[in-house]
């Protein structure tokens, strides 16, 4: 009998309004950056924190969004990137509903955001 395989999961960290729409069309297509690169960009747990510092700082109303990253076949790649390290890149659209979950981002006092579900 072969060990249960462990979910991969992949982050997104997208503004609430952006994904209320897209969860009311039951399509994401992906935010500007991502329309822009032709790609919905993702990120693991270690590098969550950094996306977030490098691209969100200070902004509020803010989601994160878990995948299992073996729900997208073919269409996620990894791909070199942010000094080297390998991001998932997913070169299709997606199903808002195939979320494992989706939680708030918050800020904390010091204007970083508060990571829920995501070990350190």
């Amino acid at each position: 009998m072969e060990p249960e395989k462990r979910m991969k999961l992949i982050f997104k960290i997208v503004p609430r309004s952006l994904w209320q729409e897209a969860a009311e069309r039951g399509v994401f297509k992906g935010a500007p950056v991502d329309l822009a690169d032709g790609f919905i960009h993702f990120s693991t747990a270690e590098q969550a924190r950094e996306t977030a510092a490098k691209h969100f700082a200070a902004q509020e109303d803010l989601l994160l969004a878990a995948f299992d990253a073996s729900g997208f076949g073919e269409a996620l790649k990894w791909e070199v990137s942010r000094g080297g390290a390998l991001f998932p890149h997913l070169y299709d659209q997606l199903d808002p509903a195939s979320a494992v979950w989706v939680k708030e981002l918050p800020l904390a006092a010091d204007g970083s955001h508060v990571f829920p579900g995501l070990e350190r």
